[in-house]
């Protein structure tokens, strides 16, 4: 892992001086050239993904996926094979079990419940398994600052292409299965397909996000930029554009804060998207009230009117 280490002298450095450190900040800058495109393109993947993570409700699949991406990379590490192959087949394996046996909300629910603890433990397995280093382990659960090779970062770039392609070819219809499904399904919409199509992509953008930020805190990418973006416009168009740029906000943020510093990265982008969301929330709240104030005068006849804000109805 690149980033800080304990002082050799055996001193224990300070609480801020672990979390940030900015000496010789300019030679380890130069180390996460590679880790800085794969945050680029995790952040673009992630923020178009998360916006149907959003409108589809599926936070807790996410999470679900997560536990069984983890399973693999950790099979991968104990193994000796690609780590980013192994995320990625355990991915798609529960993405695919998700995309078909939970077509209703409460089957998907079931499913996932099942999955998530199956994931974890199978991961816990291989993990107690491999005798490598401790750093790998943790690494996989909370994050790293990862040193990415060649290999890898061709493995990242053609995951990150496929995803794209995927997700521009399935846009438009995917758009419209996920603000109305019945009505998409009565004018021959293949709703099925698409969400099945949806959960696979949903798959590769987690397998890549667990290589950075960890399996346990993929929601910090995935869910949290496009659901900040949410709070403060509903417009087909500014909505992707606001998530892709809170995601490379958090990402490229937690790389580098976190390259100063002995802490993993997923800290530092768990509280950039946070932080993100608390400060687009009280913008929305800011424009609810607003408003509520305009449509709360009666009209002329006095009568009671009801007006929409915010995505509740309000009775005024």
């Amino acid at each position: 892992m690149i980033g800080r280490t304990p002082l050799a002298d055996g001193q224990d450095p300070g609480v801020w001086q672990q979390i940030f450190n900015f000496d010789d900040y300019g030679q380890l800058l130069g180390l996460v050239h590679n880790s800085l495109l794969a945050g680029a393109l995790l952040g673009l993947v992630g923020g178009l993904v998360g916006v149907f993570v959003i409108m589809r409700d599926l936070p807790f699949a996410v999470h679900g996926i997560s536990e069984l991406s983890f399973a693999g990379a950790s099979a991968a590490l104990l193994f000796g094979v690609n780590i980013v192959a192994g995320s990625i087949v355990g991915s798609l394996i529960a993405a695919g079990a998700i995309g078909v046996l939970g077509v209703r909300a409460r089957d998907r629910n079931s499913i996932i419940g099942v999955l998530m603890p199956f994931g974890l433990g199978l991961g816990v397995l291989f993990l107690s398994l491999y005798k490598g280093r401790a750093a790998n382990k943790f690494g996989l659960l909370t994050g790293q600052i990862i040193a990415v090779d060649t290999p890898q970062m061709a493995w990242l770039v053609g995951t990150s292409a496929a995803s794209l392609i995927a997700l521009g070819v399935i846009w438009r219809p995917l758009t419209f299965a996920s603000t109305d499904p019945e009505v998409a399904d009565a004018r021959g919409v293949p709703v099925r397909a698409l969400s099945l199509a949806f959960m696979l992509v949903l798959g590769l953008a987690v397998a890549l996000s667990v290589q950075i930020v960890g399996a346990l805190l993929v929601l910090a990418l995935l869910v949290t930029p496009a659901a900040a973006a949410a709070r403060i416009t509903a417009s087909p168009v500014l909505l992707p554009l606001l998530s892709v740029a809170f995601a490379l906000l958090a990402m490229e943020g937690g790389i580098l804060l976190a390259l100063g510093s002995t802490v993993p990265i997923s800290p530092y982008v768990t509280t950039i998207s946070f932080v993100i969301y608390l400060a687009c929330r009280l913008a929305g709240g800011r424009n609810d009230r607003r408003i509520s104030r305009t449509a709360s005068r009666p009209d002329s006849t006095g009568k009671e009117v009801q007006v929409q804000t915010g995505g509740e109805v309000r009775r005024v």
